[in-house]
């Protein structure tokens, strides 16, 4: 029976996957987040049934039923990326199904930190951005996280400063750099980082953002999708780093101990 619940929370994560993409392609266009969808190119308003997660986009082959037009990968994979995240975190969050109290309060927290992310992965990706209007919520409810959620242990002063401190090493490429290498947007969004995971994981998923980022860009340049100074937004390297930290609890000891072992 529990992979009923895993099919509900996967569907579940595909609806909410699909509002996540009416905010990416709404926001700072002056466009409301109610209404119905409507086709980019003639305008009419879409029926029901093309607004299904991922299947409408399988029925209607890619393309636009009014225009003919491809619609954009984007849609399918955010529902599909956000119904998948939801049950991966399902999953994680299970041991703590004894106390339902607990059980429910952090699923329904990561659910929402898990839909910023989305949401500033996506955006960042492309537009080259991060804006407020996601950071700042996402920030509010890792902190309000540190401080109320059971899952943590009690909040220390060290625990609090984790998320400052994790900045740092940004700020300073931010200040070197004059935010040509670094933008803002991502030095504020490692510090929820911090919060969420303390000094040692933040360091952790700060490092494998590097690493991960490193070997993306040397691909691109092998390719010759991306030149030496070609921008590339960091902010998706560092969700992906944090993400990976997060899900298989990995931290600076950790780390320590796999190169450890290589020796």
């Amino acid at each position: 029976m529990l992979w009923i619940l895993y099919l509900f929370v996967f569907i579940f994560g595909t609806i909410i996957g699909s509002f996540l993409n009416v905010v990416i392609c709404r926001h700072g266009t002056g466009r409301s987040l109610g209404g119905r969808s409507k086709c980019a190119v003639t305008g009419k308003t879409l029926k029901w049934f093309e607004l299904i997660p991922i299947f409408s986009f399988l029925i209607q082959g890619g393309r636009s039923r009014y225009s003919k037009s491809k619609i954009s990968l984007q849609y399918p994979l955010v529902e599909l990326a956000t119904g998948l995240t939801f049950a991966v975190l399902f999953c994680k969050l299970l041991p703590l199904a004894s106390h339902c109290g607990v059980f429910v309060a952090s699923l329904l927290f990561y659910f929402a930190i898990f839909s910023f992310l989305i949401l500033i992965f996506v955006y960042d990706l492309r537009h080259k951005m991060i804006p407020d209007a996601f950071l700042y919520p996402l920030m509010t409810l890792a902190f309000a996280g540190a401080l109320f959620l059971p899952v943590y242990s009690s909040p220390t002063l060290v625990s609090l400063l984790a998320g400052p401190i994790l900045a740092l090493p940004l700020i300073f490429i931010f200040l070197i750099t004059r935010g040509k290498g670094m933008g803002f947007g991502d030095v504020l969004l490692v510090i929820p980082f911090g919060w969420m995971l303390g000094l040692s994981g933040g360091l952790a998923a700060l490092l494998l953002s590097f690493w991960i980022g490193a070997i993306v860009g040397v691909t691109l340049m092998i390719t010759g999708e991306k030149k030496m100074k070609s921008e590339i937004p960091f902010g998706p390297f560092l969700i992906l780093g944090f993400t990976l930290a997060f899900l298989y609890n990995i931290d600076m000891v950790s780390i320590a101990l796999f190169f450890g072992s290589l020796i």
